[in-house]
């Protein structure tokens, strides 16, 4: 049986998507607090992720049997607050508590059948929310197989009775041989896809041949292999800011950098010849943008092609053919220069997405998703709006 929560909340407000055939790439499920405990492997059940109450009455991550570093002092509670005005005074309320905000749709897979139906989307492909945070603090290997194994287990069966919910496999490259026994198993079981977070604990870029194992196992499974952005380990945010006393006064940077770590690993998989070496391999950029591409292609294509720099890159072609052929990237429904790059590198490679319920996102999603979309030709409306992730994960219209 699944291990669901209904949410206390009523639906919110919601808004339709005018064109038929909406998938969403990129939605969030909240997980049910006691996941890690009930679906964990026996032997680290005790290292079981909990939500657990501070001194002061708010709620903060256990993770491996501590205090977390980074999830703590009430920030459970904001995890659905998409759209909420005031982060801080919400965090701050012990009675505003992770299972109180949950958003209608996020615990309880009938909920979110129900939320799909009132914004006429068709499918949401589904990620994970608390597996974002936790990562960037365990640096045991065989933990973090254990933590990925226990979600993977519950979210191929909270999406198993409707085929409109596509669960996706969490893979940590911490030990790479057991992430690519881990997306076998995982997709055994029906996720259509698999991700991995921007970092591993030792510094080694996703295209390093380290990870082959992994990239040459989903590429026999068919299934695409996503970067998606997570908290990471402060290391990985250098030194440039100075001081926390100026970094955090930086809020504005601080979100149009939040996905820097999803662009360098993309981009490393070109360096080492990742495409050339597996090339059936469907790597899928997620909740990075997707405006900054274009920049980015014509950058490498021009170092890669054109200067001393790039005769030395591993490289059969040069990137934006890869791109053309065998990559997709999600956008934001509120970007607005995805037609033309949809003009120049073809609209297949595009996806939308939510991000929902997170509150890095704006709530009026569908009002822009709607916008943008009449924005591109009618002939490849259909295309933008759910062909494209159709096609990537293999679902049926």
């Amino acid at each position: 049986m699944t291990l669901t929560v209904t949410a206390s909340k009523p639906m919110h407000e919601t808004h339709r998507v005018a064109v038929d055939g909406a998938v969403d790439a990129d939605g969030h499920i909240l997980e049910p607090p006691t996941l890690w405990e009930e679906y964990i492997d026996p032997a680290f059940r005790d290292r079981a992720l909990r939500i657990r109450v501070d001194e002061n009455g708010l709620e903060e991550l256990e993770i491996d049997g501590r205090r977390s570093r980074m999830s703590r002092r009430g920030f459970p509670s904001t995890l659905g607050a998409m759209g909420y005005p005031d982060l801080a005074a919400l965090q701050k309320d012990p009675e505003r508590t992770y299972l109180r905000e949950a958003p209608y749709g996020t615990m309880d897979p009938n909920e979110r059948l129900v939320l799909l139906d009132a914004e006429n989307i068709d499918v949401a492909i589904l990620y994970t929310t608390v597996g974002l945070l936790w990562e960037a603090e365990v640096t045991d290997p065989a933990l973090a197989q254990a933590y990925t194994r226990a979600y993977n287990r519950w979210i191929t069966e909270f999406c198993a009775d409707s085929p409109r919910l596509v669960p996706t496999a969490h893979l940590s490259l911490s030990d790479p041989a057991a992430a690519a026994a881990e997306a076998e198993r995982a997709v055994g079981d029906g996720a259509k896809g698999v991700y991995v977070c921007p970092f591993t604990h030792d510094a080694k870029p996703l295209g390093h041949p380290d990870h082959d194992v992994v990239f040459a196992t989903v590429q026999d499974l068919g299934v695409p292999f996503a970067i998606h952005p997570t908290f990471e380990p402060q290391w990985t945010k250098g030194e440039r800011m100075g001081t926390w006393e100026n970094v955090k006064q930086l809020r504005l940077l601080a979100s149009v950098t939040a996905s820097d770590g999803v662009r360098h690993q993309f981009t490393t998989l070109f360096d080492y010849g990742v495409f050339d070496r597996f090339p059936r391999l469907k790597v899928l950029v997620l909740e990075s943008g997707g405006g900054w591409i274009g920049y980015w292609l014509d950058r490498i294509d021009a170092v890669y092609g054109h200067t001393f720099i790039g005769g030395r890159v591993p490289l059969e072609h040069k990137p934006s053919d890869y791109f053309r052929e065998r990559i997709w990237i999600s956008c934001d429904p509120d970007e607005r220069t995805i037609p033309a790059l949809a003009e120049r590198f073809g609209v297949e490679r595009f996806l939308w997405a939510s991000d929902f319920p997170h509150a890095d996102h704006t709530p009026e999603y569908v009002e822009d998703l709607n916008e943008l979309v009449a924005s591109f030709p009618v002939g490849e409306q259909r295309d933008f709006i759910g062909d494209n992730a159709r096609r990537l994960f293999g679902l049926q219209r």
